[in-house]
């Protein structure tokens, strides 16, 4: 009856432990979120989704179907859209059917696009590690594998 009890007891205080990692992770995320918004807003009139879709395009530089895009940024094909759209417009962007397929569409950045994402990761970088700097690099380490074991990176976040 006391193994049971004792049992009972870790398995609380383990869940009450996870529960608390995951409500730290989200103001974690939130804070940070919100800091780089407002910092890609200032410095480059830019929203944090725009800056998104070009990451994903940097990634893959021969262009990505609209559909991978999406998936690939866990978002709607509309959502998406109106992003392109936006910076197709801006001329960062550029639309183009693949040979016979007239349904699909293979986004990829332009040189300018290509060359204004650059600037702006390099601020990203340098925000991050600003923000993240009371974790020294071993930790950050430590931090990124154990996270790494709760999801498969390369299917989700595609790493």
């Amino acid at each position: 009856m006391v193994a049971k009890s004792v049992e009972k007891s870790q398995t609380g205080s383990a869940s009450k432990s996870r529960l608390r990692l995951w409500i730290r992770l989200l103001r974690v995320s939130r804070f940070i979120e919100v800091e780089i918004r407002d910092r890609l807003r200032l410095r480059f009139d830019v929203t944090l989704p725009r800056f998104d879709v070009m990451a994903a395009l940097y990634r893959h530089p021969k262009g990505m179907m609209m559909s991978k895009l999406s998936r690939f940024l866990m978002v709607s094909n509309g959502n998406v859209t109106g992003i392109v759209d936006r910076l197709v417009k801006d001329g960062l962007v550029i639309r183009s059917q693949p040979d016979g397929d007239r349904r699909s569409w293979i986004i990829r950045l332009t040189t300018a696009g290509t060359t204004a994402f650059e600037e702006m990761a390099a601020a990203h970088e340098t925000w991050i590690n600003e923000l993240l700097q009371r974790l020294s690099p071993e930790e950050a380490e430590i931090v990124h594998a154990n996270l790494g074991k709760l999801i498969d990176s390369e299917t989700i976040l595609d790493e």
